[in-house]
Parts: C-alpha cells; sequence; structure tokens
C-alpha cells in the first residue's frame, strides 16, 4: 500500500511540475504509455527472471528505480535544469520499477501464503495497492501544498523504504528454502513470450483467464478515468472541488469496499472461472451503463459499483492463474498473463481515447465496453459448454 501511495504521490507532483514547463499533450501521452508499455515488453522476461533468481531481490531493483526515479526529479527541481528528454527517461524508469515490482511480488506472495489462502491473499493485495491509489493523489497535493514539489518528491522516497527494508531479510522465497523446482532455462525475450503461450494454451483455465484479463485492459484498462474530465462536464461538475473528487475516486472507494466485503463476508462468492466471467461481465455492463449516464448520483453509484466488480473479477482471475500455473514455469505464466493485464492497457487510450476524439467519449466508452462484454460471454458460453 505504501510503494502504490508513492507511486501515486510521484505521478502527482512530477506530472504537475512537468505540465508547468513544458505544457505539452503529447508527454502526457508519453507518461501513459511509458507506464504500461514496460509490462507488454517486459512482463515474461521478468517473470522468467523470477524462475531463475531471488523474488525479494527482483521486487528490492523495483523499489530502487523508484527511488532513482524520485530522486531524478527532485535533482532536476532543485537545479531548474529539467529537459523533456530528462523527463521521459524518468518516466520509463518510473514504468520498469513497476514490472520488476508486479510480476515479483505475486511471485513471493505465492510463496508466503500457499495456495489454501491464496484467493484471499489475492484480493488483499489488491485492495492495498487500491487503497494506495485512492489516497496517494491526496496525500500527493498535500505534500506538494506543504512542502513544496522538490522537498515532496524527495521526501516521497521514504514511503518506497519499509518494503525494500523488509525484503532484506524476510524468510520467504524458494531462493530463501533453498527449493529448485526446474531448471535454469536462459531468458530468451520474444521467444519466450512464444513458448509461454504456447505452454498456456495447454491450461485451460489460466488461458480463459489470461484472455479475459487482456479484453479489459485492451479495449477499456482505466483509460475512462482520464477521460473523467470530460464526463464530470457533461454531468453539470466539469469544475475542481468536492463533485469532480467523489467522481474520480467512486470507482476505487467501491474496490475498496469489495475487498473489505469479500474477505469478511466472502464465502458466498467461489474462486471458480466461471464467476470471475460473469463478475467481469457485469463490470462491463456498469461501464457501459455510466457511459450513457446524465444524472450525478447515478452516475456515482455506477461507478462505486463498476469498482467493486473490478476488484471482484480481477483479483480473482489473478488468484485462479496462480492456483493453476505449473510450478515449473510459474514466473512466466505470471508474466504473461501481468503482460496481458497490464500492458495492453498501453492500447486502451486508442480504443476509448482516439475513438472518442473521432465520435464522443460517451459513445466510445459504450462501444469499448460492448467489446469486452462480448468477449466475455462468449468466454463464458464456452465454459458452459465444455460443461465445466
Amino acid at each position: 500500500m505504501l510503494a502504490m501511495m508513492a507511486d501515486n504521490i510521484e505521478h502527482v507532483i512530477s506530472y504537475w511540475v512537468a505540465f508547468q514547463k513544458f505544457h505539452s499533450a503529447a508527454l502526457g501521452g508519453f507518461a501513459v504509455v511509458s507506464h504500461w508499455l514496460p509490462f507488454l515488453m517486459f512482463s515474461v522476461p521478468v517473470g522468467a527472471l523470477n524462475d531463475r533468481f531471488d523474488s525479494r531481490r527482483l521486487i528490492q531493483a523495483g523499489m530502487v528505480l523508484f527511488i532513482t526515479a524520485s530522486v531524478g526529479w527532485g535533482y532536476f527541481f532543485v537545479t531548474d535544469s529539467l529537459q523533456l528528454w530528462h523527463a521521459m527517461v524518468l518516466l520509463t524508469i518510473h514504468g520498469c520499477a513497476g514490472v520488476l515490482w508486479g510480476t515479483s511480488s505475486q511471485m513471493l506472495l505465492y510463496d508466503i501464503v500457499g495456495t489454501g489462502s491464496l484467493a484471499s491473499a489475492v484480493r488483499l493485495n489488491a485492495t492495498a495497492r487500491y487503497l494506495g491509489v485512492l489516497v496517494g493523489p491526496g496525500v500527493g497535493s498535500l505534500v506538494m501544498r506543504m512542502l513544496g514539489p522538490t522537498w515532496g518528491i524527495f521526501v516521497n522516497t521514504v514511503f518506497y523504504l519499509p518494503l525494500l527494508l523488509w525484503l532484506m531479510s524476510a524468510p520467504y522465497g524458494r531462493h530463501f528454502r533453498g527449493v529448485t523446482t526446474s531448471p535454469r532455462r536462459a531468458v530468451r525475450g520474444l521467444a519466450d513470450i512464444v513458448q509461454t503461450v504456447r505452454d498456456v494454451r495447454e491450461l485451460p483455465v489460466v488461458a480463459a483467464m489470461v484472455l479475459l484479463a487482456g479484453a479489459a485492459s485492451f479495449f477499456i484498462g482505466n483509460s475512462y478515468q482520464a477521460q473523467m474530465p470530460g464526463f464530470a462536464q457533461d454531468l453539470g461538475h466539469g469544475d475542481p472541488g468536492l463533485a469532480y473528487t467523489l467522481l474520480l475516486g467512486a470507482d476505487a472507494a467501491g474496490a475498496l469496499l469489495a475487498g473489505i466485503l469479500l474477505e469478511t463476508r466472502g464465502t458466498w462468492l467461489r474462486t471458480a472461472p466461471s464467476s470471475a466471467m460473469k463478475l467481469a461481465l457485469l463490470w462491463g455492463c456498469a461501464l457501459f451503463t455510466f457511459s450513457f449516464m446524465h444524472a450525478y448520483p447515478a452516475a456515482i453509484l455506477v461507478l462505486f459499483l463498476a469498482g467493486f466488480l473490478e476488484l471482484s473479477f480481477s483479483s480473482m482471475t489473478q488468484a485462479l492463474v496462480q492456483l493453476n500455473a505449473p510450478d515449473t514455469m510459474r514466473g512466466r505464466v505470471l508474466g504473461l498473463f501481468s503482460m496481458s493485464a497490464s500492458g495492453l492497457r498501453a492500447f486502451s487510450g486508442v480504443t476509448v481515447g482516439l475513438l472518442g476524439s473521432v465520435t464522443n467519449i460517451h459513445l466510445s466508452l459504450a462501444l469499448s465496453a460492448l467489446a469486452f462484454m462480448t468477449v466475455a460471454g462468449l468466454l463464458l458460453l464456452r465454459r458452459r459448454q465444455q460443461g465445466v
């Protein structure tokens, strides 16, 4: 939660300063691409590294890169020497840090709790990340207002330290236990991705969850959040203020409630592929409904429901992949899932954003949600035809 909060604090401060200095919409677009494209390119290789090396050290490497990015921003703020290419390099470092952290933390999570409590652990981990997303912008704004952007970005590095220091001697991981479950395969980049895709095709549950997560990422992702100013204006709350803030945070609040309820009253929701597909289908329905909303209170309610459904189905797909991935290639499988669930978000700006500029954001989100619902519905239908 602290690391995700720090991630979002850095976004708040660095994006604000970069916009004030360059007023570049292109840099804003590059920020989105640089955040998700590393997941698309490097998730499987990082998964392969987890099959060979200590996951704790890979997560620490991610934290060091996060700290490097924050310190780099701070240096250029202090010296007032920030140039466009400096910003692009730092944004890319930040994106690469996310890849090292994301896949490796899922590997370590599996080792900490085992199969019995995995679904619960994945939900709690996702809930903590959503909490970081929810409070990060607020904390970032507060830090920047109290300390200014320069000192604020330096202070932000402190929030990465607890995870970095704990992992120095955390008694978890296959390398800590001295367990070797597979031969040390070389990391071959694109060849690894192709081979992992072929291997996953032989695992029906994993293949379905990778496809479901990929469709959600490709068609929708979190691109509708970037279009929220436009939705807010059409709902009559385009000016900055509490109403706009509530609109931005509604789905994160719904996701947070989902994590709490699923942990305390979660026995009613079975961790199964059909459950994940139904929840995903309902998520698509919620966003399809939101795209045509004209009443502000109803829009808040639907976004809240969408956040609830998103955490529910996304954490379930992650857990199912974990539970069904062969231990001999767990890192590569989790890397492929991360590539699908996160990396393909780089294209959601096209499906929602670019299409929205050609038509309007309401129609583009509706069509994107409808495309995703079609994929989820077909997967669910196929599952039922197979009788499982």
